[in-house]
């Protein structure tokens, strides 16, 4: 059984434009357990930041049963906020990502939480995401 943090990031090049996603898993003595960069097509940053999310989900619903707690880090105060009910979610299509995320946590058993965190400490994500751009 294992602790876990991710952080995931999400990014487009103009608003909409080319987006790409980050992921990366760290285990609780902060070795890297899964990274992740990957293209999206045509998105805008806050549609990037929630498929981040969803991408890190991918890996946590396949990994479940041996993790024991997590915490998920991201450096987009919208996402974190609306994730954790405390500010609404007007656009229909982040209200369905928003969907898509609380039906599959609540499968799983484990502890978790979803933290704001400053650009700088989030840092391995977004490389992810410029190397996944710029490939």
């Amino acid at each position: 059984m294992a602790v876990y943090c991710i952080n995931t990031d999400g990014g487009s090049r103009g608003n909409p434009g080319p987006a790409a996603t980050g992921v990366t898993i760290t285990d609780e003595s902060g070795v890297e357990v899964y990274c992740q960069g990957k293209t999206m097509g045509v998105a805008t940053n806050n549609e990037a930041e929630y498929t981040a999310f969803i991408n890190s989900l991918e890996w946590v619903l396949e990994n479940t049963t041996t993790i024991t707690q997590l915490t998920w880090q991201l450096d987009s105060k919208l996402v974190v906020e609306q994730l954790n009910g405390n500010w609404k979610v007007k656009e229909q299509r982040l209200k369905d990502f928003c969907q898509q995320i609380h039906q599959a946590l609540k499968t799983v058993s484990f502890s978790y939480q979803i933290k704001y965190v400053p650009r700088e400490q989030n840092q391995r994500a977004d490389e992810l995401v410029n190397q996944a751009l710029d490939a």
